[in-house]
């Protein structure tokens, strides 16, 4: 009736108007390392919570027993929570040809680590693309991602899968074809990503993705957001794409979380700024230790400043 209706528009408005109850996380793998690094720049920003990826180089489901219990009373000493964890299952990393057994042992090694740390949330890929025009072996995808969704939903845990350079990552369809094709999936939808792809369900010469599209697309399904801007790569050129502060790229930031608000989003927002060092750049660069956890503190600032404009 009309009192329900008036209590979901006052939740709403509250929502939107206490930035308090927002729940801001980053990949602090960005800001550097080692674990006291990344704890130190979540205290900076005031935030409570982390996107866990890696900590000195390895995935948290690639560390040793010791090195992660180590971490997760660290995590607890400090009174740090992991909001998701951001797995290598399924990634632009591991074509759909690699051995299914690479992935459920990263399953098996992940399920009890996020029990150990509270995390209910996975970010998990379907598989990196194969050249556009190939056979992309769709089905051995939605049989893996089936698998894969279905061991983690027995444990209580929920997977979401990020639109990046895998299949899914083709485009707004694509993804939305997983969500039919994998029951029980979500997605974190990543706001910068869509900037460099192409989008492949239009003919050629195939467009960049319109972010903002994206996301209106894909709504629906959406459980979290990470946070990262860009500039599309420059036309004819083999230049990569070239991350920037939020609201500086093309990935339409300011219209998509007026969106986000407008819809009642109440999950978390999640910064990968990619703005120092881009976390799977080419090896062999030297990282300059104070400018990455500079600049992923000032990048949180930002974004908190995006949203009291918002």
């Amino acid at each position: 009736g009309a009192n329900s209706a008036d209590l979901a528009d006052h939740l709403r408005a509250t929502r939107a108007s206490s930035h308090f109850i927002m729940q801001l996380s980053g990949f602090t793998d960005e800001a550097g390392q080692g674990l006291a690094t990344q704890i130190k720049a979540t205290k900076a920003l005031g935030w409570t919570h982390l996107s866990a990826r890696s900590i000195d180089g390895q995935n948290i489901h690639d560390q040793s027993e010791d090195d992660f219990n180590a971490a997760a009373d660290q995590l607890d000493a400090a009174g740090i929570q992991v909001i998701e964890f951001g797995s290598l299952i399924g990634s632009w990393s591991k074509p759909i040809e690699s051995d299914f057994a690479i992935t459920l042992g990263e399953i098996e090694r992940a399920i009890p680590r996020m029990q150990r740390l509270g995390t209910k949330l996975i970010r998990v890929m379907s598989y990196a693309q194969k050249p556009w025009g190939e056979d992309q072996f769709e089905a051995e995808r939605f049989r893996r991602l089936r698998e894969i969704v279905a061991r983690f939903a027995d444990a209580g845990l929920q997977t979401v899968h990020e639109n990046c350079m895998n299949w899914g990552g083709f485009s707004a369809e694509h993804t939305l074809r997983l969500i039919e094709e994998v029951p029980g999936l979500k997605l974190v939808f990543d706001t910068g990503n869509p900037v460099f792809q192409r989008d492949r369900s239009k003919s050629a010469p195939y467009p960049w993705q319109d972010a903002l599209e994206f996301y209106q697309a894909v709504k629906a399904h959406v459980a979290h957001v990470h946070i990262k801007d860009c500039l599309n790569p420059p036309e004819g050129s083999d230049e990569p794409e070239r991350y920037t502060f939020p609201g500086e790229g093309q990935c339409r930031l300011p219209e998509i979380l007026e969106a986000l608000k407008a819809d009642g989003y109440a999950g978390a927002y999640a910064i990968e700024p990619h703005v120092a060092t881009v976390f799977h750049a080419a090896g062999g660069k030297a990282i300059d230790k104070e400018q990455c956890y500079n600049s992923y503190v000032e990048y949180g600032r930002a974004l908190e400043q995006k949203f009291t404009e918002a």
